[in-house]
């Protein structure tokens, strides 16, 4: 959902050199080595869904009932790459599907689950297998996002699952707008998570995301309350829609509660590096004119959660 480095706006998804040396035959990953792999540090175009089998085959009738099993998934795209969702080398696998419609998204192609490549829980195994040896190396992991991932959260959990027996570090990126449907069991299996928090403000939220914000709220003290999953909190700066101060410490008051279990705070700057995707696909994009914030005012955003008491990037 989110992209940097720490930064709304990049889109994944359309194929790029940038991360082909991720991507590896079986026959290349037995002569990987860790001291010579290098995932980029930052996201610029993801795979889409290239390396993965699609099972476009299917019919209709098998393909939704193997999603409700979670055996299928639609994937939008992955890639492989370093410090950008989660610590370490992840294995972030995008997901179709979102009820949000999020204004600055930066992958407005997600908002549809029919839209996604069906791909097996089985293959996405079979890649974290690949890569464990990477993953043990830099800390890092699997990493679902969207889209909202808990859309799907019979095909996360199946994944979770898997990666967990596999000994691999799990992280889920979410709004939390559906975290009814992230039960205690993916909980139980899941290490991170990187939670969008959009807005403080009902007014707001609605505004950016035609959505509700007390799920988020609801979710974040699940987490809070539980406190075995650690949670890094995503905001967006946005100038002229997020960057108001009531909606800045409203957003304070907010995850102040679940302190037991945030390990960092990151303003994310809003980017226009999504905007072309609006225009290729007919939407209708009300931030055309809208700028970055000045590097200035998100210090002075990050400077505010820091006095707070959070790990602020």
């Amino acid at each position: 959902m989110m992209t940097t480095p720490l930064s709304a706006g990049i889109p994944v998804g359309d194929g790029s050199s940038i991360v082909a040396r991720a991507r590896r035959s079986a026959d290349d990953d037995k002569q990987l080595r860790d001291q010579d792999f290098q995932a980029p540090m930052s996201r610029a175009l993801g795979l889409g869904t290239a390396g993965l089998v699609e099972l476009t085959e299917i019919e209709r009738h098998e393909r939704l009932t193997r999603m409700r099993e979670g055996t299928l998934g639609s994937v939008h795209s992955w890639e492989l790459v370093t410090a950008v969702d989660g610590p370490g080398t992840r294995l972030t696998v995008f997901l179709n599907g979102c009820g949000l419609r999020c204004l600055y998204c930066h992958n407005p192609d997600t908002f549809l689950m029919k839209d996604g490549a069906p791909v097996s829980s089985d293959e996405i195994l079979g890649r974290i297998r690949r890569y464990r040896r990477i993953f043990r190396a830099t800390g890092g992991g699997i990493t679902i996002s969207g889209g909202e991932a808990m859309m799907q959260p019979e095909f996360v959990r199946r994944i979770f699952h898997g990666a967990k027996e596999m000994g691999v570090h799990t992280c889920l990126d979410t709004s939390g707008f559906l975290g009814v449907n992230c039960d205690d069991d993916i909980l139980d299996h899941l290490d991170l998570c990187l939670l969008d928090v959009k807005s403080g403000l009902p007014d707001t939220y609605k505004r950016v995301t035609s959505g509700e914000l007390q799920p988020t709220i609801d979710f974040g003290d699940r987490l809070a309350a539980r406190g075995t999953t650690r949670v890094w909190i995503r905001f967006v700066l946005v100038p002229g829609l997020t960057d108001d101060w009531d909606n800045i410490h409203a957003i304070g008051e907010i995850i102040s509660k679940w302190k037991n279990v945030i390990d960092r705070v990151e303003v994310l700057p809003f980017h226009q590096m999504g905007r072309d995707k609006w225009h290729s696909l007919g939407l209708k994009y009300e931030l055309e004119e809208t700028k970055p914030p000045t590097p200035e005012a998100t210090a002075k955003i990050r400077e505010y959660f820091e006095s707070l008491g959070f790990e602020v990037h």
